[in-house]
C-alpha cells in the first residue's frame, strides 16, 4: 500500500515506511524534526523539470511526461523497484512538500510504484499457483 503525506503533517503509526521523495529539504522544517526512514532525493524530478513545471496545474499533462522519462533513467529505475518491494511488502508513505496535493511529483511516484507492485504481486501468485499445480519428483 502506497499513502502520500505532505512533510508538514505529523507523522502516524499507519505510515509505515517514510520517504521523502523530493531533491530538496522541505522549507521551514528541521531535519531531527521530520521522522523518515530515508530520503530518496535521485527519484525526485531534475532541478529543471521542477522549474520548469513550478507547480503550474496548466503544465501537469506535460511535467508528468517529462517526469516518467527521466524515471526510466537506470539510477531512478533502481528506486523505483526498491520502492515498488518496499509497498508490496507493507506500508510505504511517500512524503512531499508541495502545497498542491494533486499536482507533484508523488502522486506520479505512487501511481508508478502501485503499478510496478501490483504487477510483483501477480508474479509471486502465478509462481505459487505453477508450483503448487507441478508434479513432484
Amino acid at each position: 500500500m502506497v499513502k502520500l503525506k505532505r512533510a508538514y503533517e505529523p507523522a502516524s503509526r499507519g505510515d509505515g515506511y517514510r520517504v521523502l521523495v523530493e531533491r530538496l529539504w522541505p522549507r521551514g522544517i528541521r531535519k531531527e524534526a521530520l521522522p523518515l526512514d530515508e530520503w530518496r532525493k535521485e527519484i525526485a524530478p531534475s532541478g529543471e523539470l521542477r522549474q520548469w513545471f513550478s507547480h503550474d496545474p496548466a503544465r501537469w499533462r506535460e511535467f508528468k511526461l517529462r517526469y516518467l522519462k527521466e524515471l526510466k533513467e537506470a539510477a531512478a529505475a533502481e528506486q523505483l523497484r526498491a520502492l515498488a518491494d518496499r509497498a508490496a511488502d507493507g506500508t510505504l508513505t511517500l512524503v512531499f512538500s508541495s502545497h498542491d496535493t494533486e499536482h507533484n511529483n508523488a502522486v506520479v511516484l505512487k501511481e508508478q510504484i502501485e503499478r510496478r507492485a501490483r504487477r510483483r504481486a501477480g508474479e509471486r501468485r502465478t509462481r505459487t499457483t505453477v508450483r503448487a499445480r507441478s508434479p513432484r519428483r
